[in-house]
């Protein structure tokens, strides 16, 4: 990502969500809306992502996350507000 970013959230999405291509669709949409940050799985059965980039985009990536891909059954999506740190490059699965 070349542009300064706007908008930072912190996401922990809870429901069934892991083992259905959650982070995978994650990495994927976060990549076609140029955001940096990160997903991963939790011991917990959560998923926790950061998403850093345009408002715009990561509100649709917040929005994403509310459905998530067709087999994820999202019961709840906790949100974090932050100012962007800037110091993530690329999007990553963890």
């Amino acid at each position: 990502m070349t542009n300064t970013p706007e908008s930072r959230a912190h996401v922990f999405v809870e429901g069934n969500v892991q083992d259905v291509h959650f982070r995978d669709n994650a990495h994927e949409t976060a990549r076609a809306h140029d955001l940096t940050g990160w997903i991963r799985n939790l011991d917990d059965g959560r998923v926790e992502g950061v998403f850093e980039g345009s408002e715009e985009d990561v509100e649709a990536m917040l929005e994403w996350c509310r459905t998530g891909p067709i087999k994820a059954e999202v019961e709840d999506v906790e949100v974090e507000e932050g100012d962007p740190q800037g110091d993530l490059e690329d999007f990553e699965k963890r």
